[in-house]
């Protein structure tokens, strides 16, 4: 089992090994996108802004599950990809079940928590008097029922692709995704739309969410099952540990790429609040030039997570040039998509909003947002797979500061200085400036860590 795990790691070319390994994990995240594209979607088919901004203003709680996704889930698959790397497999058990566990109770935690301060954190996410309602009710299945099987879903399928089946981690998440798009518009729409519609809105949305998430988990859970000895990916209780190897190797990484996520939600949490103060029109606007700029830049992420262990394995096992080559690749190949996907939003910028939602006011806002956004995506791309390689090397203390740039020092308060010069038209360039810098100083902080790692092996070698 050993040998096959690793030989993609190992010997496959470059662009073989990329291929296998992204694809699948670029595969999920298209569907992934095109769900989230599907839920704003029907719901503007109700014509009613209230229940698209509910959608909207509940983001960054659902984009709060990837501080557990990545605690525990890039944290996991980190450790698990430098323990293959060493051929250290006893470790690599420890590593998933750890992960896989911990997202279980953590889901648990999550919802408890939203049951506990659910007003006060529906106010926090910026929702009124008009708005609360179906926030609340899209938030109940989202997270109070859901929160569970999301976290699991996604941390599961991080353990699969670190140790090479990037295949397996995507028919989870693209199967649970598909369904979803097939359940949403028979939950959010009304019979008068389409037969059997049940019309429950934006909570429709958060069910068909719900059972499409449980559906990844029961996939995942028979595949373990049915590979038991010939897979690393562990949810055998008896393999959980709280060594402190394996907490310090998931923690050391984990916990700055959640604190990551959470300055995420902070970021986003204000950018919505300065939103929602213009209105309805002003957030549905919003939301749904976020979610279409969502579409190349997860593609683009899809690269650089299916990657990250090709990266992290020839780390740990000292094959710096195969681990350089990687890396430029990806960058190569992202940077090209993403530059042409920027031309294209912003070419068609009108047509693209106008095909979710036939209001004027709507599309004419939101070409603006996505004019804004889409400058901002090839330089993320550059800053995000450079905070990746820092992940999968087990640098999480860089990667931290990356976090803490991007959001406190950069984003957030160009995010205020805009708003506070061009009220809602600024917003969205406040990404596009805080990542311009941010990614200049991933290329030099990359280049020298290269330029350390080749210099520490050529003494190793007494070059």
């Amino acid at each position: 089992m050993a040998k096959s795990k690793t030989e993609i790691f190992e010997s496959a070319p470059i662009p073989k090994a990329a291929m296998a390994l992204s694809l699948p994990a670029v595969l999920s995240s298209t569907v992934m996108i095109v769900y989230n594209l599907a839920d704003t979607f029907f719901v503007g088919m109700l014509g009613d802004p209230v229940q698209n901004s509910a959608v909207t203003l509940a983001a960054p709680l659902l984009l709060a599950f990837n501080a557990v996704n990545n605690l525990f889930g890039v944290g996991s698959s980190s450790m698990m990809s430098r323990a293959l790397g060493k051929q250290d497999f006893d470790a690599v058990k420890k590593s998933s079940s750890f992960g896989f566990w911990c997202s279980v109770f953590f889901g648990i935690l999550f919802s408890v928590l939203t049951v506990v301060f659910n007003s006060p954190l529906l106010n926090l996410l910026g929702a009124d008097e008009i708005t609360f309602a179906a926030t609340k009710d899209y938030v109940f299945y989202t997270t109070v029922c859901g929160a569970v099987p999301a976290i699991t879903s996604m941390v599961t399928a991080y353990l699969f692709r670190a140790e090479g089946s990037s295949l397996h981690a995507s028919i989870g998440l693209t199967g649970g995704c598909l369904l979803n798009i097939i359940l949403d518009p028979f939950f959010i729409l009304p019979s008068e739309i389409i037969p059997m519609g049940i019309g429950m809105g934006a909570a429709g949305a958060g069910f068909a969410t719900l059972l499409a998430n449980c559906f990844s988990c029961v996939y995942f859970l028979i595949v373990v099952l049915i590979k038991r000895g010939k897979t690393f990916v562990c949810m055998n209780p008896r393999y959980f540990s709280f060594d402190k190897k394996i907490v310090s190797g998931v923690c050391g990484v984990g916990v700055p790429a959640s604190i990551q996520n959470l300055l995420n939600v902070v970021g986003m949490t204000v950018f919505n609040n300065l939103t929602a103060a213009s209105g309805e029109i002003a957030v549905a606007a919003m939301g749904i030039a976020q979610k279409v700029n969502q579409i190349p830049f997860y593609v683009a992420l899809g690269v650089s997570q299916g990657i990250m262990p090709l990266i992290g394995y020839n780390f740990a096992s000292g094959n710096i040039k195969r681990m350089k080559k990687a890396l430029v690749f990806t960058m190569e190949v992202t940077a090209a998509f993403l530059a042409a996907a920027t031309i294209g939003y912003y070419i068609f910028a009108e047509n693209i909003i106008g095909a979710f939602m036939k209001n004027a006011d709507i599309i004419e806002l939101g070409s603006v947002f996505l004019r804004g956004f889409s400058l901002a995506m090839v330089f993320l791309a550059v800053d995000f797979i450079g905070v990746g390689v820092y992940q999968a090397c087990g640098m999480g203390k860089l990667s931290l500061f990356f976090a803490i740039a991007r959001k406190i020092i950069l984003e957030i308060p160009f995010i205020l200085f805009l708003y506070s010069r061009y009220s809602i038209f600024g917003l969205p360039y406040a990404q596009f400036l805080a990542e311009i810098i941010l990614s200049a100083a991933a290329v030099i902080v990359l280049i020298r860590l290269f330029r350390k790692l080749e210099n520490k092996n050529s003494d190793l070698m007494g070059i």
